[in-house]
């Protein structure tokens, strides 16, 4: 379960507005044991780096995330959802650096990019 999402290239963030509403969007990220790390960047476009899943976080820190993996031959089929309480973790703040260094190790596409916008951190307390 743990190779599967380590090696995954995307999850489904879900996280709760202010209002209540579910927020769901897909990230890249990073995982080190039981904590994930995914960073608002500026290499997949976005019209700002204050978006809705940070406010949503600050509210309410409980997230869910599901990495899943799709085939149309259905016995190869599976997902693993994992809950955690997640946080806003700026430039300046230790772990960013952490976070950064597993990304760019992961995803060759942050290779070369500055990743100094704020990062998530989820500490995950079940698989």
């Amino acid at each position: 379960m743990r190779q599967r999402v380590s090696e995954a290239r995307v999850a489904r963030l879900a996280t709760v507005t202010a209002e209540g509403a579910p927020h769901v969007v897909p990230c890249c990220f990073a995982l080190a044991d039981d904590v994930l790390y995914s960073v608002v960047d500026d290499v997949k476009p976005k019209s700002t780096q204050g978006l809705r899943r940070l406010d949503n976080i600050r509210h309410q820190p409980r997230v869910s995330l599901l990495v899943d993996h799709y085939d149309e031959h259905w016995p190869t089929l599976w997902l693993v959802r994992l809950d955690g309480t997640a946080a806003v973790v700026e430039a300046s703040s230790a772990g960013h650096a952490t976070g950064v260094g597993l990304l760019v190790e992961k995803y060759e596409q942050y290779r070369g990019a500055t990743l100094d916008g704020p990062m998530i951190t989820v500490v995950v307390d079940r698989w």
